[in-house]
């Protein structure tokens, strides 16, 4: 399955802002934007930051979202062209697709620390859905699913004291933890003025629309 194996903290600072993409750690003084905000490469200390077309603007816009949602291009776009078809507001419904995703859902719970990081997990079977094993990242979940850890690997290293970590942790509105049992329930669609991203939708949409 293919994916993005570019640095994270690369990743980061040419988008010039955190994108959360190592966990934890991008909350703490290690983190590359702050230790070095400047974009990667040998003249990124010297040159500064150039002035961006209205071009370079929004294809910067849709590679944040890419590197949010941890998805390549042709991914991207098919979901996008894919809410394009949708009746309704194509942006909503391009956010709503990107965050039903099963490895973004397990991110959003806290059971994992990263999207990249939940890819994984799920990709290694780690997860079901309504009680089948389910380990495709892109699986599109649909309202009254159960998400769970599968039973086999509930006692992984990886889940260790996971009740104690999501205490005090936000849940979305849209799911519903079940903190005993460690299962969750898909209650809606994500409302996508109460989904919090560092992109703007207006300039993705302006760049598939040219």
């Amino acid at each position: 399955m293919a994916r993005n194996i570019d640095p994270k903290c690369k990743q980061c600072r040419r988008a010039s802002e955190k994108l959360f993409l190592k966990g934890e750690r991008c909350y703490t003084p290690k983190c590359a934007v702050v230790k070095r905000n400047y974009p990667p490469g040998p003249h990124g200390a010297k040159g500064g930051r150039k002035r961006v077309s209205d071009y370079g603007t929004q294809l910067n816009e849709k590679q944040k979202a890419k590197r949010e949602y941890q998805l390549l291009e042709k991914q991207f776009r098919l979901t996008f062209e894919k809410a394009h078809r949708q009746t309704g507001n194509t942006g909503e419904n391009f956010l709503k697709f990107l965050e039903m995703r099963l490895d973004n859902a397990v991110y959003r719970l806290n059971f994992a620390q990263s999207r990249a990081q939940a890819r994984q997990l799920v990709n290694h079977g780690h997860f079901t859905v309504n009680g089948r094993k389910t380990n495709i990242p892109s699986y599109n979940l649909r309202v009254g699913d159960v998400i769970a850890i599968k039973k086999n690997k509930a006692h992984a290293k990886i889940f260790h004291n996971l009740k104690e970590r999501l205490k005090g942790k936000e849940i979305p509105g849209w799911l519903n933890l079940d903190m005993e049992k460690l299962t969750a329930k898909t209650l809606s669609k994500p409302d996508p003025n109460m989904v919090k991203t560092n992109f703007n939708m207006q300039m993705i949409i302006e760049y598939y629309s040219r």
